[in-house]
């Protein structure tokens, strides 16, 4: 039985705007009905594999959870990092925990934004490197270049290899330039690296006693002095700030001896841009590639996307471009110049736009809520609830609140007065009144809320009760 460890973090900058750092890449529908978390977890399910352990930011620890109770699978444990330290402490914790009951269990590694379109395929690599990880060995998995790409680090062979049957790795290669990487992909000896691990949790460990000690104490501190909460496992604060910020590769990969690489020739993309995307999305003749709501004219080598059900994004002879529509930002740009999002979210940043990070849709542990319209004092928003969720009970001190039932039914609390409000039918919330809400039924319930007052923000709660322990 194998453990799959998904990696859940990422600041969401290189598909912007539609990844963003309040809800990053691996939690969208970027190709079909699955977001990419969902989609790994599935592709890592099964007969072969325990319950996942996942490694995630506080953030997003109820999108997390609710994703993977959406396709119907239990996780065996959630670990929240107090803060994002890069990938060798989060997987050196994840083996730590693996290790704490079967200090030999296998445990896969895997990134949680990756696409794999043939999941069978890819478990037939795994099940290739079982007997290389049974046997001490820390193995990797090398996908076959598709095309000379500038934005993937290589793994270098000391020869072509030969279907699934685990080789020797020569040395990790750096993202290389244009030259290079057509020079690695026609020698046939050069793999992608996908980030993506198999071994024994004891070897892994051995490997950071030898390679990375100094990560060895704070983290395993941080994880032994681990809280509980609510079904979490939250790293200790302390200790993990005192972890250094390093990658797997450079902390211990690039340094191990028993390493090997097991190849994996079907399709793989880290959806490391929006032109990773555009090929991903399956281009017409003329090489373009729509959303729903989009509709190109007279263009060729093109990605039109728009993110809203209420926008339609329309594109008249444009030639290898990006466009994305989100209902509060925009992004246009050459499709060569895919690797220079990231550039729109610092630029956005230092003028303190909120579209730089902050997504328009905020998901809370209850459901989320999206701001519809906002004014000098008033703000318009739509809220969703999970059935049988509630909303901590508060009081505010600068606002007062109308609430409009539109779907479902809610259980509103106002002081002392407890009631039904159906379809159709309103409640009002004075400025100061405790007041809570809350969904008693089966399906989720929406409701319009008209905020007025002096001060409009969210931190403007006063928190009596919360069921999920926030403060």
């Amino acid at each position: 039985m194998i453990t799959p460890v998904l990696l859940c973090g990422g600041s969401g900058t290189r598909l912007w705007p539609l990844s963003r750092k309040s809800y990053p890449k691996q939690f969208a529908a970027l190709l079909g009905d699955e977001t990419l978390f969902q989609a790994s977890a599935l592709r890592l399910s099964g007969k072969d594999y325990n319950a996942p352990v996942v490694v995630t930011a506080s953030d997003f620890r109820f999108i997390v959870t609710e994703q993977l109770q959406a396709v119907a699978i239990d996780p065996g444990a959630i670990l929240i990092e107090p803060e994002g330290r890069n990938t060798a402490p989060a997987i050196l914790a994840a083996a730590l925990h693996v290790a704490a009951s079967d200090p030999e269990g296998l445990m896969l590694v895997a990134p949680s934004d990756h696409v794999v379109p043939d999941a069978d395929a890819f478990r037939a690599a795994v099940a290739a490197g079982v007997p290389a990880a049974q046997n001490g060995q820390l193995v990797t998995f090398g996908i076959t270049p598709t095309h000379p790409e500038t934005g993937y680090g290589y793994l270098e062979l000391a020869a072509p290899p030969e279907g699934l049957a685990p080789a020797a790795l020569t040395r990790f290669v750096e993202k290389p330039d244009a030259d290079r990487a057509q020079t690695m992909f026609e020698d046939g000896k050069h793999l992608w690296n996908g980030g993506i691990f198999l071994f024994r949790a004891c070897d892994i460990l051995e490997a950071f006693r030898t390679s990375a000690p100094a990560l060895l104490e704070p983290v395993s501190k941080a994880y032994e002095t681990a809280q509980a909460d609510l079904g979490f496992l939250r790293l200790a604060p302390e200790s993990w700030q005192q972890a250094e910020n390093i990658s797997i590769d450079y902390a211990v990969m690039e340094k191990a001896g028993n390493l090997c690489v097991v190849p994996y020739t079907a399709g793989w993309s880290d959806l490391g841009g929006w032109d990773a995307i555009w090929r991903e999305s399956g281009p017409d003749g003329d090489g373009v590639a729509t959303s729903t709501n989009a509709t190109a004219i007279d263009c060729h080598d093109t990605l039109l996307r728009s993110e809203s059900g209420n926008l339609e994004l329309v594109g008249i002879g444009l030639e290898n471009i990006i466009a994305i529509a989100m209902p509060d930002a925009v992004l246009v740009a050459d499709k060569s110049r895919a690797q220079d999002v990231k550039k729109a979210v610092s630029a956005l940043k230092a003028k303190s736009a909120l579209q730089a990070e902050a997504f328009p849709k905020d998901h809370r542990p209850w459901g989320w809520f999206e701001s519809l319209v906002i004014g000098t004092r008033f703000q318009v928003k739509r809220i969703l609830v999970h059935p049988g969720a509630a909303l901590s009970l508060q009081s505010h001190h600068h606002r007062s609140e109308h609430w409009i039932v539109v779907e479902g039914t809610a259980k509103v609390t106002v002081g002392d007065e407890v009631k039904l409000v159906s379809e159709n039918q309103s409640v009002y919330i004075p400025l100061g009144a405790k007041h809570r809400m809350e969904n008693p039924g089966k399906v989720p319930m929406v409701l319009i809320e008209v905020q007025t007052g002096s001060y409009l923000g969210e931190d403007d709660i006063i928190r009596f009760e919360d069921v999920y322990a926030r403060q």
